[in-house]
């Protein structure tokens, strides 16, 4: 077989899009089994991705603990929609890859204790003291780590700033139209080179996608730049099935300040003892989940404050720490949270710190098994892009982290075992090089105006609250807006920003058809009507 020039068109034993906690551990073990791994990030390093900013810890084991014990916590804080066999699979497998892979292989610095012992905290939701963390950057602890090793695996080559613009599938890229006819598989992706702003195919036996999260689609949100819905888009254009995408986790807890981008303040620190308390000074969450009160799930407590918030007409709530948490503690537990209230005068030492809800967690989207699998053959799915039914309607906290480590485990295991039987490669010559669409250079105006308007629509009418009238108005708008985005795109020179915008849209219609759909409130999924 004939192959196209290196620079036009790659070829890999695995594509792996992500390079974030599953795609990252999926490449090392993969890379560790002898398979040539092509890792894609469209940031310009690998750090930059959703693992890197997860503040809280993962899910490790606690004194006592137990896998039901677990089990009966992530049931209960996704409203048992949850799918057993991914939760028993979580459970029991998570502390073992924990120690193996993340501690073992690539070096992870946990916090410890005077006896040498993982240092375990309880979070919002857990029955026991079972959360291990690295102060309060345990995702960036873990990316450095990981991202040391993919740099140096002679079996691991890593493409920063190139950006997938869709799924190569021969049902709908082959020059063989008979290829319709066949099962739906995928044999790699468009890809867009950031610098030479040229489009590569890149092939491969078997596909992962670990894109991350969706956030970016929300006025207000948690997530970095990138999490916009990249995965979502991509495989829902190649006829991927999609389950559970109106559920969307918004973290109760955000950083509230007209100069300040939102960035997280960790449950953790719930669970260290702060209170949230209303613009009257008045702790609330008593009388909204007697129960658990401040360390109710975050669905609760997100709706609380949003009531909250309403009912007294102010833009946020507080989190009080100083109350009951030494000066001494709040320093040096929660050292980058600290630092960064400081750049904007906030002294948690002895100041309340402004709070707001922000769309944090997609718990759907590609439907996958305990491997990874996919409906369409040869395309995983790990990480936030992927939905196992691990976190039914709302995810249980410091859940994220273990799920992306143990999903990337399962499919790298998975394809090893694949490939090990499988040794032919893609028809590579039935998929033709990208045909350049458009000519003119898109008005980043009209990127950022669609983007607000994308963001508007999904905060007021997709958001914490949600009504039949403001849903239906969502769909409208979101279906326009698409038709305008699409003409778009067809016309113009791609560039990531274009790509993220027609993925946003997408993305975003997707998670409000689905929400209209359910009319039964669950999770975080909440109708008043």
């Amino acid at each position: 077989m004939k192959l196209a020039s290196f620079q036009e068109c790659r070829h890999c034993d695995v594509l792996i899009i992500g390079c974030g906690i599953g795609g990252g551990t999926a490449a090392a073990q993969l890379a560790d089994a002898g398979f040539k791994v092509l890792l894609l990030t469209r940031a310009t390093h690998c750090e930059e991705c959703n693992t890197y900013y997860a503040q809280g810890g993962i899910i490790y084991r606690g004194i006592g603990d137990s896998v039901a014990s677990l089990s009966k916590d992530l049931f209960h804080a996704g409203a048992h929609l949850n799918f057993p066999p991914a939760v028993q699979w979580l459970a029991e497998n998570g502390p073992r890859l924990v120690d193996e892979f993340l501690v073992g292989r690539i070096g992870v610095q946990f916090d410890r204790d005077a006896k040498g012992e993982f240092e375990r905290i309880k979070e919002a939701a857990h029955s026991a003291s079972r959360i291990i963390h690295a102060t309060d950057i345990t995702g960036r602890a873990i990316q450095t780590a990981l991202v040391v090793q993919l740099q140096q695996h002679p079996n691991i080559k890593v493409l920063t700033d190139h950006t997938a613009i869709d799924l190569l599938t021969p049902a709908h890229h082959s020059k063989n139209r008979l290829a319709v006819y066949q099962p739906n598989n995928c044999v790699g992706a468009y890809v867009f080179d950031n610098q030479s702003r040229k489009v590569i195919r890149c092939f491969a036996k078997k596909i992962i996608l670990a894109t991350g999260g969706i956030g970016q689609i929300y006025l207000n949100t948690s997530n970095p730049a990138g999490a916009r819905g990249d995965g979502i888009a991509m495989a829902n254009r190649a006829g991927a099935r999609l389950v559970n995408s109106e559920y969307i986790q918004f973290h109760p807890t955000t950083f509230y300040h007209k100069l300040a981008p939102r960035f997280l303040i960790s449950e953790a620190v719930r669970g260290a003892g702060a209170r949230l308390i209303n613009e009257r000074g008045e702790a609330f969450m008593e009388k909204y989940n007697p129960q658990w009160k401040d360390l109710a799930p975050r669905d609760v407590v997100a709706r609380s404050i949003h009531t909250e918030m309403i009912r007294l007409a102010t833009p946020n709530v507080y989190l009080d720490l100083h109350s009951n948490i030494p000066a001494e503690k709040i320093a040096k537990k929660f050292p980058f949270i600290f630092e960064n209230c400081l750049k904007y005068g906030i002294d948690m030492r002895k100041d309340q710190v402004p709070v707001t809800p922000a769309a944090h967690y997609n718990c759907g989207g590609v439907l996958v098994d305990n491997w990874g699998k996919t409906t369409i053959l040869n395309l995983y799915a790990v990480g936030e892009v992927a939905c196992s039914g691990l976190h039914g309607a709302n995810r249980l906290g410091s859940s994220s982290l273990l799920e992306g480590l143990i999903w990337g485990a399962s499919a790298a295991k998975n394809i090893t075992s694949a490939l090990a039987c499988e040794c032919d490669f893609p028809a590579v010559e039935e998929i033709p090089p990208w045909a350049s669409q458009g000519t003119e250079e898109p008005d980043p105006v009209l990127i950022r105006q669609d983007m607000d308007s994308i963001r508007h629509i999904m905060w007021n009418y997709v958001g914490l609250v949600r009504t039949t009238i403001r849903l239906q108005r969502a769909v409208r708008e979101l279906r326009r807006l698409e038709s305008e985005i699409e003409k778009f795109y067809h016309v113009s020179l791609l560039t990531d920003e274009l790509i993220g915008l027609r993925n946003a849209i997408r993305t975003a219609s997707v998670i409000t058809i689905a929400a209209l759909q359910n009319k039964t409130s669950l999770g975080c999924h909440y109708r008043e009507s």
